[in-house]
């Protein structure tokens, strides 16, 4: 068999105020290039596990923010449609991409990136799509791919799994073994829902289990994502089954409405800044192990731009000892932090830089405590780790607000100058700041932190303070999606409506 691999990844915040332009992509042309742990060398992996012959176009990556640009995109797009058909004939195409890129001019970028495949190798390839559960999941996507498979997990530790499964489905619909039937259905739902706690993780297990019943090839949830204002925005349930469509549509609507009775339960809902806070304090007196703040607002994941200054602020107005920070993107105070050098005192403006949802910038004195080129955090994954670069980084020992109020022993906080969200302990531990008890790590991240700070923490908190990626769903403003869903309503899909 004769594979070509290549994809364009993105999640787009349509509120976020950083459009995603042509500088923001780092674009891979070498699978030696790929980060461990990838997608793309699960599917390098696969295919020389079988003997196939593998073409491989480009991956493309851009951190998570706003619309991407015209140019940005067609450029990205048309590459990697012309590297497929120089690599013409193929017997299928495998597409790692996301689910969730709007560009300018097009709310569904992966639905015209693979109805545009489909163009190039016609009726008898076989095209496999792989997809962030933070998916738009939409019948053009459907329409012209053979098979779409998405991830499980949430922290998604399952990318390479996922990535796996779906080229075995194609390789075998290539053969013959099987023929590949979709059917989706709208849950009637948009939340956060994280698979690493109750009820949604026995909801993955399950998942996992019927997909060794007969006739079914794969089971998925897109968990959709909120901050994409796009018509097809919302969770949507995706069977497979081998060429019995009835049964693709029987899974399909059984396990929405599976789901959809999870609805009060699965979904996150966070506390406020100062009561996220309070419940630290309280807790940090009876675990063992540190107590990890999510600031979900400030997710650079979600497409924020993860300078936030609200809990940083409340911090120290509060005057909370034993206090971490990461990762605050600052490349301006990184610079100055490395101009000074590891031991100086300086008075520098930290955060706060691009716009209203990040808060007001805060004047500090600051001891450097630290410096490390090239930080690289480690993000666990089902069968490793992914490594993840997060750039220079800066350890800084905040001693107070200048002229303002103060924090005894300081608050430790880590600014960095390439912009994402926290993966791994590195962040922290990298600069000697460990996970003991009584420790409180704030991290910017919404869920993906859980896979590494889950098994370290006492506790772990959902924080709702303010920023670009709010995490409570009502206070959204979107337009343009179906709110006739819930958390708007509690019951917009009636027992008895039609399914």
């Amino acid at each position: 068999m004769k594979v070509f691999l290549g994809g364009i990844v993105t999640e787009t915040n349509t509120f976020s105020p950083m459009p995603t332009g042509a500088f923001d992509w780092e674009v891979v042309r070498d699978l030696a290039q790929a980060h461990a742990g990838s997608a793309l060398l699960a599917v390098r992996d696969a295919a020389a596990a079988r003997g196939d012959e593998l073409a491989f176009g480009l991956s493309a990556f851009a951190m998570p923010a706003g619309i991407t640009v015209k140019r940005a995109y067609h450029d990205l797009r048309d590459e990697l449609l012309t590297h497929l058909t120089e690599a013409m004939p193929v017997d299928s195409v495998i597409l790692p991409l996301h689910g969730a890129m709007v560009a300018e001019g097009e709310d569904d970028a992966e639905g015209d990136i693979i109805e545009r495949v489909r163009a190039i190798v016609g009726k008898q390839a076989v095209i496999g799509v792989h997809i962030d559960l933070h998916c738009h999941l939409t019948e053009r996507m459907l329409h012209n791919a053979d098979a779409v498979v998405i991830y499980k997990e949430y922290p998604h530790t399952d990318m390479a799994e996922r990535a796996r499964d779906l080229y075995r489905i194609v390789a075998d619909t290539v053969v013959g073994r099987v023929r590949p039937t979709m059917a989706m259905v709208d849950c009637r739902t948009m939340g956060i829902y994280p698979t690493t706690a109750e009820p949604m993780r026995s909801f993955v297990d399950a998942m996992m289990a019927a997909e060794r019943e007969q006739g079914v090839l794969s089971l998925s949830l897109g968990h959709g994502f909120p901050w994409g204002d796009v018509p097809d925005a919302g969770a949507r349930m995706l069977a497979v089954t081998d060429g019995d469509e009835a049964l693709a549509k029987r899974l399909a609507h059984a396990w929405a409405r599976r789901f959809y009775d999870l609805r009060f339960e699965a979904g996150v809902r966070p506390l406020a800044l100062d009561a996220a806070l309070d419940r630290a304090l309280e807790a940090r007196a009876r675990v063992a192990g540190p107590v990890v703040i999510a600031d979900q607002a400030d997710n650079a994941g979600g497409g924020a731009p993860s300078d936030s200054t609200f809990a940083l602020r409340r911090l120290i107005e509060r005057g909370i000892q034993g206090a971490a920070v990461a990762l605050l993107w600052d490349p301006i105070a990184l610079g100055v932090a490395r101009s000074a050098g590891v031991g100086a005192q300086l008075r520098v403006r930290v955060g706060g830089k691009m716009g209203p949802a990040s808060g007001e910038p805060l004047d500090l004195d600051v001891t450097v405590a630290g410096l490390i080129d090239g930080l690289v955090q480690h993000w666990p994954q089902t069968d490793g780790a992914y490594a993840q670069p997060a750039g220079d980084a800066a350890h800084l020992r905040v001693h107070g607000i200048v002229d303002g109020p103060q924090v005894e022993g300081g608050v430790d906080v880590i600014v960095n100058t390439r912009r994402g969200q926290v993966l791994g302990l590195e962040p922290f531990t990298a600069f000697g700041i460990g996970m003991e008890r009584g420790r409180i790590l704030v991290v910017k991240s919404i869920q993906h932190f859980h896979a590494a700070f889950g098994p370290v923490a006492g506790e772990v908190i959902y924080m709702a303070a303010p920023g670009a990626v709010a995490p409570i769903m009502e206070r959204i403003p979107l337009r343009r999606a179906d709110l006739e869903r819930y958390p708007w309503l509690d019951d917009p899909w009636p027992a008895d409506a039609e399914r």
